[in-house]
């Protein structure tokens, strides 16, 4: 009953029992390991491999509580090496299944076979095998009828066997795992791949080309830590965390400390709600690090949290801003069946690109969005926002012909190289702009034709600038001739207070009024520059602060503090401010308006999304436009 009580610990699901196996497994030196599972593991869990196995006399010991526990004494706790050490594993699975455990140890003749059903162990005997041990474990919980109707079905059971055995994978290339289930073979990794090989053996071949490698080396001999792994771009960013593969020392962990960091390195890039794909491999000394905090060992806990946040964090940035982060069109519609390894648009994508009824003849014949010279926004009203966000840029003249203004873009990027956002494919110069329905931007690059939202690349340019700004001290602010009223409820007129500092930051003065409402005395400059309206942006600003889409704050209006709550609802109102600010779908634009946006894509960071974290632009690349053509 002991052990019954102790196994609900270790053994949850069929997938406790996977993971508790095959770590045992790497712990012997495996080579290769094999899982097999029937009836999603409820029936069936074996996990074969080849590693030093187990002498005839220590069988008896191996099912006994924690017997063979890998912790000599309790200073061994300080460093752990190995991914199982408690010793509980093996006697807990069989307290609560029909277990069979077979092993061979090099230079022995045969092999020696032990069955465990529940408390009841049989004599050992000789048996048939490789050097190695294979673990069969029947009938989960036959035993404990309650556990065993908690399970879920065979095909979840199943799912979670199989994810677990797919991140123990990721994180040892050099081994070969075999997955086969209900008889099928599922996986089958070689060994001794690169760490690269056995992701993409995991995560799917065709994902190469939207994966990044991210590396950083802050080790010495009992401090630091060291770290690789591959970063996908915002386009395969999905709706939970599955996509999140955290390591430390070969051990795949659960971790709120470098998930933080990830969210923030991806904030901007990738919408609210959605998480982005990684695999993260870090190495630490094992005196850096506790795993054993959790009855799982799921989680661990850092000896400096801050360390490791800042170094996934600087790691992560680094190299997302060294990649091209613009998608192809196919990458943002998962229902188009394009495989980079097929080379081929699969059925239905004609229909999915360009729409029904959109394809006929005469489609670009009289398209409004065909640039008129002259006839957008006033350039004045523009030319004021551009000169200020690159005060410290030698501005082109406007006045300038097409091909000399591109040969002096040329000349201010040759001047100006930290300038040029480094990830991002360069457009082609002297190349001319098609606004298509006063919207989208149209223009080309080396890869093909590029589509860019005007209005979601203006609001990423006013972000930054904005950011800039705040951080070297507050917004300009203009004081109203008279207080302009704005009427809220008595819940949003109480956010009023716990948004001073935050307000005082950004240029805005206002008061609560009682009956009255709100009275706004001073307005940023900048919104006024921009037509803001100031009933408008204050209504909404309080209204999201009522209903909790930005955080109250209580501090930090200096701006050298870091209080992160604080900076976080700065962001989130500068996005607001930005997204009001920026030009909008609608807005027709002249030629000279037109070059200076759409020059904002090279000179802005994060410039491939919009700070609510859609793409700004999108790439339809010449092989698909090929392929819808018939030309491939």
């Amino acid at each position: 009953m002991a052990n019954q009580i102790a196994a609900g610990e270790v053994v949850e699901r069929p997938a406790s029992v996977v993971k508790e196996l095959v770590e045992n497994s790497l712990d012997a030196r495996a080579v290769r390991v094999m899982l097999e599972l029937e009836l999603g593991g409820i029936e069936l869990v074996r996990v074969t491999d080849d590693g030093v196995g187990i002498l005839p006399e220590d069988f008896s010991m191996a099912v006994a509580p924690h017997a063979t526990s890998k912790i000599a004494d309790a200073s061994d706790l300080d460093h752990i090496g190995t991914l199982g050490f408690r010793g509980e594993a093996l006697a807990s699975i069989a307290s609560v299944s029909r277990m069979c455990l077979r092993s061979r140890v090099a230079g022995q003749d045969q092999a020696w076979q032990m069955d465990v059903e529940g408390a009841t162990t049989q004599p050992l005997r000789p048996a048939a095998g490789p050097v190695g041990t294979s673990v069969t474990v029947r009938n989960l919980f036959f035993n404990t009828p309650a556990r065993r109707k908690f399970l879920r079905t065979a095909q979840t059971e199943k799912e979670r066997c199989v994810e677990v055995f797919h991140q123990i994978a990721l994180a040892h290339p050099a081994v070969a795992f075999t997955l086969m289930v209900d008889g099928r073979t599922t996986l089958d990794l070689p060994a001794n791949q690169s760490a690269r090989e056995r992701a993409l053996g995991i995560l799917g071949r065709e994902l190469d080309a939207q994966l990044v490698v991210v590396q950083a080396d802050r080790f010495d001999d009992a401090r630091g830590m060291s770290l690789w792994g591959l970063a996908g771009l915002p386009a395969l960013a999905r709706g939970s965390t599955k996509g999140q593969f955290l390591f430390v020392n070969g051990r795949p962990v659960r971790d709120r400390t470098v998930q933080h960091a990830v969210s923030e390195a991806y904030r901007g890039l990738v919408e609210p709600g959605r998480y982005p794909t990684v695999v993260l491999m870090m190495e630490l000394s094992p005196e850096g690090v506790d795993v054993n905090v959790h009855p799982q060992k799921a989680e661990v806990r850092f000896r400096d949290s801050s360390m490791v946040h800042s170094v996934v964090l600087r790691a992560l940035r680094e190299s997302l801003a060294r990649a091209d982060l613009t998608p192809a069109v196919t990458a943002l519609r998962p229902g188009i069946a394009w495989s980079p390894a097929r080379g081929d648009l699969g059925a239905g994508a004609h229909a999915g690109l360009l729409g029904a009824g959109e394809a006929g003849g005469g489609a670009f014949a009289g398209l409004p969005g065909a640039v008129v010279p002259g006839a957008g926004i006033a350039e004045a009203k523009f030319a004021s926002f551009f000169s200020r966000f690159r005060p410290d840029v030698e501005q082109i003249p406007l006045n300038l012909a097409e091909g000399d203004r591109a040969m002096a873009s040329a000349e201010t990027a040759a001047r100006e190289p930290s300038r040029a956002h480094a990830g991002e494919i360069p457009l082609m110069p002297a190349t001319r702009l098609l606004q298509v329905h006063n919207s989208y931007v149209i223009t080309q690059d080396e890869q093909g034709v590029v589509i860019i939202d005007q209005h979601a690349l203006h609001e990423r340019a006013m972000f930054e600038y904005l950011l800039q700004r705040v951080g070297k001290g507050s917004l300009e602010s203009q004081n109203l001739l008279a207080p302009v009223p704005v009427r809220v409820s008595k819940s949003q007129a109480a956010a009023l207070g716990v948004l001073q500092p935050l307000l005082a930051r950004i240029g805005v003065e206002a008061e609560d009024a009682g009956a009255a409402g709100v009275l706004v005395r001073a307005f940023p400059s900048f919104l006024f520059e921009r037509g803001v309206d100031v009933v408008d942006f204050v209504e909404e600003l309080l209204r999201k602060t009522d209903a909790g889409e930005i955080a109250p704050v209580t501090g930090a209006a200096n701006p050298g503090h870091k209080d992160q709550a604080f900076e976080h609802a700065l962001r989130d109102v500068l996005d607001m401010m930005s997204c009001k600010a920026a030009i909008k779908a609608g807005d027709r634009l002249s030629d000279l308006e037109l070059a200076d946006l759409v020059q904002l894509r090279e000179d802005v960071e994060r410039s491939s999304n919009c700070p609510h974290g859609r793409p700004t632009s999108i790439r339809l690349t010449i092989r698909e436009l090929e392929k819808l053509f018939g030309r491939a």
